[in-house]
């Protein structure tokens, strides 16, 4: 007898043991085959946690039909039932991800900012406007061509203030070190 057969009649008559209520059958019958679920399921590259959960189903499956599962062909059926689980995994997966909707969240309190914090943020810009507001032009031309979207290219700060290149980024230093005295004072 040709040594897959030999197997094939090894698993049978531990199905058929496993059927009749003995644990050491399904023990070495799980042991013989946990592979082969688990090969499966890493085919369908499930998440470790996904995989470990088909597995678990697979192996209920087994115990719930193991009267009416051919003990020649358990394998082949274990096989089946593993893909068919992968198979409902993914489709809850995208169907969870298909159902996803914008809009559900928008209700929620804790994105919505505090009232006060929207009167804090107003004031506050406000004081850095009065604060840009009373540094000099020169100063206020070149932080505005810095904060623009998208910031203006040195090269063309440099010409348009007549600028050395070499001296924004120190000019732009100072400019934002008064800004931060005029704010804290």
């Amino acid at each position: 007898m040709e040594r897959s057969a030999v197997a094939r009649s090894d698993a049978a008559t531990l199905v058929v043991q496993a059927a009749v209520g003995d644990q050491g059958a399904w023990s070495r019958l799980v042991d013989h085959y946990a592979r082969l679920v688990w090969a499966v399921t890493r085919s369908f590259r499930l998440s470790d946690s996904d995989a470990a959960d088909v597995s678990q189903v697979v192996w209920l499956r087994l115990l719930e039909h193991i009267n009416r599962v051919d003990p020649e062909r358990v394998g082949a059926w274990l096989v089946v039932t593993t893909r068919r689980e992968c198979l409902r995994v993914l489709a809850f997966r995208k169907r969870v991800l298909l159902t996803y909707e914008a809009t559900a969240f928008e209700a929620v309190a804790g994105n919505q900012p505090e009232p006060d914090a929207v009167l804090l943020a107003g004031e506050r810009a406000d004081d850095v406007r009065r604060a840009l507001e009373s540094l000099p032009d020169r100063w206020q031309q070149l932080l505005g061509m810095l904060m623009a979207d998208p910031p203006m290219p040195y090269a063309v700060i440099s010409e348009t203030l007549g600028l050395p290149v070499g001296s924004i980024g120190p000019m732009r230093g100072r400019c934002l070190d008064k800004l931060r005295v005029l704010l804290d004072g």
